[in-house]
């Protein structure tokens, strides 16, 4: 410890000395402002000294020092003097007073304003502030005028090693390929002081291994670490832990120093060839395998990782190259054989192969090391299964021609069963592909016989399928598909293509074409259709019309003479015989229907009915079916105006003449009062429709037609009005005829069993004279008062 604070009062006082030597002799050596110094009367003197030098001399600062410096991290029991200010203007006296301001200035920098020496009352650290800028000047102490202009100076803080080296992006974390030369480049590190580059060595660094040797190297100055050693291999050591030193004083003793380390790791690389786990494989296999499906697994071992321990497999030598093959496993690097062809036990029973694994990525650097690859030779057994009947053709074609007898053999199918036991087959037909059950197969040879008779023109083509079961073992089945063609042969007479209905001109020439006709035949000769027409024998010799064969297999129809007329003979019947070249030729007749229209001059037909001789002239029969129809029209209108008319004066709901309230309301008589007892019977005031609870009405339709309900029994005379109401809306709302909205209801029946009485005076048979209204008095104040109005009445009556 000594030593080492030694070292540190070394590294700060040399530069001090130094500087003290450098800069002292300048300072003595320059012209100092020597103050003048009069006697206090001569102000004239004093004056003219004063213009002079302001004329002849420039002003110069006054000032010693303008630089100070002061030690950082320096700490004692009193303030550290940093230096001393003095005026060339002070004589000694205690007439000056000097002042400090700036950074720190009574804070960290006190100033003696009497002495102006500068004094530090804090430990400075340069990392913090570097240097301080403070001002400095001379005033009088009594008046405090300032003496000369203020002095800028500058104190700086002198660094000390007080640092140590940091790396601040560590630990760090590196990659090399393995097998790497000495001296390639793995990574570079930095590290920080924070002293002062500029003086002295405390930010001088040098770098140095501490661990990692002697794989590692690092550059002192530049920090770079390579490699050390040569062919370093991943596979025997993957990663390296290296720790780094940087310290500065540029490496010497008593400098400060800091660590980090670097994890290297070491890249793969291919330097290692694929190598089978064993030199032979077995493996047994079921002849009956499916085809792509896998039998077994050969794996080669690299000792590389990723791209470089990549592998591919082939089948290099072996006598079933073409019966398997080989593809490998992205995910685990394993070979897969799988089954390329049908196998067959009967006919090989064992496979030798010989398999390669070679890597995928090489590098050029490692092929002189030996080849990339590696073989192995694997055996395959093939086992016994009992296998489905084999059929001697995948497909059967069978042709038949479409007359051909019932049972006849239209083919025969062959299947056997590849086992070395060959089982007997028992043939059959898929029902599922014969649903009619045209055909049956014999079950021990399987000859196919027609079970029905076939029609080409029907259906063309028959596809069944045939199935083939061993009889020991009845789940060993095997299908082909058999397409049975059915041959043509000549059994449908021509006819025409169409119903033809020829129209003739009257103003038509002799040999003029009157119509062109086809034939059709269902049948298909080998040599196409090929007919021939002709009329019949009673027709041959008819004076009207004759008949042309043409090349394109059609007929024309031709006008012996001209002067067809209508009125004469509308339509004429021409009899035509269709042959066919088949053997036996087919022919059928049919007929012609030959009209005879009106035509214009350009031959374009007009009109065929006779009636257009009895049109006026200039109109057409479309013109006189359109004038109908606008009448028809007219008249459909006006049937409907005069029927909505109608039906709006009529009233909503329907009554019999027979109403009795119809004829009151036309009754203009004023009758006889209420003493006409004779006039009508009160018993036809109750409505007869209203008994049975139907009314029909004309303003609605009902959807659905109902029977009129029954009529209800008459209401007896114990019955409550209130009752006799809801039976009735119970059934006018239920009613499906009746419309949504409100309509009249009409009740008869007042009711009985009221305390007042009917207050009617319909079907009384007593007079005014005869009632007495006294009772009307127990019923309230309103009713007694009607009680005396007839009283009074009957008084004045009386009187």
């Amino acid at each position: 410890m000594p030593e080492r604070l030694t070292e540190m009062l070394m590294d700060t006082w040399t530069p001090l000395i130094i500087l003290w030597i450098t800069v002292l002799p300048s300072i003595y050596m320059a012209p100092m402002n020597q103050s003048q110094v009069l006697p206090s009367g001569s102000s004239t003197g004093l004056k003219r000294l004063n213009e002079e030098q302001r004329v002849l001399n420039r002003s110069k600062r006054g000032w010693v020092w303008n630089q100070m410096f002061v030690l950082e991290e320096f700490s004692g029991p009193e303030p550290i003097l940093v230096g001393r200010l003095h005026t060339d203007l002070d004589p000694g006296s205690s007439k000056i007073k000097y002042i400090l301001s700036g950074d720190g200035a009574g804070t960290i920098f006190v100033i003696n304003d009497k002495t102006g020496d500068i004094h530090a009352m804090k430990r400075l650290d340069r990392e913090e502030k570097a240097e301080y800028t403070l001002t400095a000047q001379a005033v009088d102490r009594d008046t405090n005028q300032p003496l000369e202009p203020p002095s800028e100076f500058i104190i700086k803080v002198q660094d000390i090693n007080d640092n140590p080296p940091e790396f601040v992006d560590g630990p760090y974390h590196a990659t090399v390929p393995e097998m790497s030369l000495v001296g390639t480049f793995v990574t570079k590190v930095t590290a920080t002081d924070a002293d002062d580059p500029v003086y002295g060595n405390s930010a001088k660094l040098v770098y140095s291994i501490l661990e990692g040797q002697p794989y590692f190297s690092i550059e002192p100055h530049t920090a770079i670490i390579k490699t050390a050693l040569p062919n370093m291999d991943r596979e025997a050591k993957e990663e390296y832990f290296v720790v780094i030193q940087a310290k500065d004083m540029g490496g010497h003793m008593g400098g400060l120093s800091g660590t980090t380390t670097v994890t290297i790791t070491l890249t793969d690389v291919n330097d290692n060839p694929p190598k089978f786990a064993q030199s032979l494989y077995h493996f047994s296999v079921m002849e009956d395998v499916a085809l792509g499906e896998p039998i077994g697994r050969v794996k080669a071992n690299d000792l590389d990782i990723g791209e470089n321990a990549k592998s591919s497999y082939d089948i290099i030598e072996g006598d079933g190259m073409d019966v398997f093959e080989i593809t490998t496993d992205a995910q685990t690097q394993d070979g897969i054989i799988r089954v390329r062809k049908p196998l067959d036990f009967e006919n090989k029973k064992s496979y030798t192969l010989k398999v390669e694994a070679a890597n995928t990525h090489i590098d050029p650097r490692f092929i002189s090391g030996g080849p990339f690859k590696d073989t192995a030779t694997v055996k395959i057994v093939v086992e016994d299964a009992d296998e489905p009947p084999v059929f001697s053709s995948p497909t059967y074609l069978l042709e038949v021609h479409e007359n051909a007898a019932l049972n006849s053999v239209l083919g025969q199918v062959a299947a056997h069963d590849p086992d070395v036991s060959s089982s007997p087959i028992r043939f059959s037909i898929d029902r599922h592909t014969d649903l009619e059950r045209q055909f049956n197969i014999n079950a021990e040879d399987g000859k196919i016989t027609l079970a029905t008779p076939l029609d080409r023109e029907t259906s063309m083509w028959h596809n069944i399928t045939i199935v083939a079961t061993e009889t020991r073992n009845h789940s060993q089945v095997s299908r082909v598909p058999v397409a049975i063609k059915v041959l043509d042969v000549n059994d449908n007479a021509p006819e025409f293509a169409s119903e033809h209905e020829a129209f003739l001109c009257e103003n038509g020439k002799p040999g003029q074409v009157i119509q062109i006709v086809s034939a059709v035949d269902k049948d298909d000769p080998k040599n196409g259709h090929y007919f021939l027409y002709s009329l019949l024998p009673e027709m041959v010799n008819n004076p009207n019309f004759t008949i042309k064969k043409n090349e394109d297999n059609t007929l024309s129809i031709l006008a012996k003479h001209s002067g067809f007329s209508r009125q004469k003979q509308e339509v004429y019947l021409l009899p035509i015989i269709i042959s066919d070249s088949g053997n036996p030729p087919m022919s059928s007749t049919s007929t012609l229907t030959i009209r005879v229209c009106g035509c214009s001059s350009d031959g374009i037909v007009q009109s065929c009915n006779v009636e257009a001789y009895v049109l006026p002239i200039g109109l057409s029969m479309g013109a006189l079916i359109a004038i109908l129809a606008c009448i028809i029209l007219l008249l459909v209108i006006v049937v409907l105006f005069v029927t909505l008319r109608r039906h709006k004066n009529e009233p909503l709901i329907i009554k019999d003449d027979e109403d009795v309230r119809e004829n009151i309301i036309r009754y203009d008589d004023e009758g006889g009062g209420e003493e006409d007892t004779e006039a009508f019977d009160i018993a036809t005031l109750q409505n007869p429709d209203g008994i049975n609870g139907f009314l029909p009405r004309k303003d609605i339709k009902p959807d659905l037609q109902f029977m009129p309900r029954q009529g209800l029994a008459p209401v007896p005379n114990g019955v409550d009005v209130d009752e006799f109401i809801n039976v009735r809306l119970h059934e006018a709302d239920n009613d499906p005829t009746a419309p949504p909205y409100d309509s009249i209801q009409i009740y008869g029946y007042e009711g009985k069993g009221s305390a007042a009485g009917s207050l009617s005076s319909l079907e009384s048979s007593t007079s005014d004279s005869d009632q007495n209204f006294d009772y009307l008095s127990e019923w309230g104040p309103r009713f007694k008062r009607l009680g005396e109005l007839y009283s009074v009445g009957e008084s004045d009556k009386e009187t």
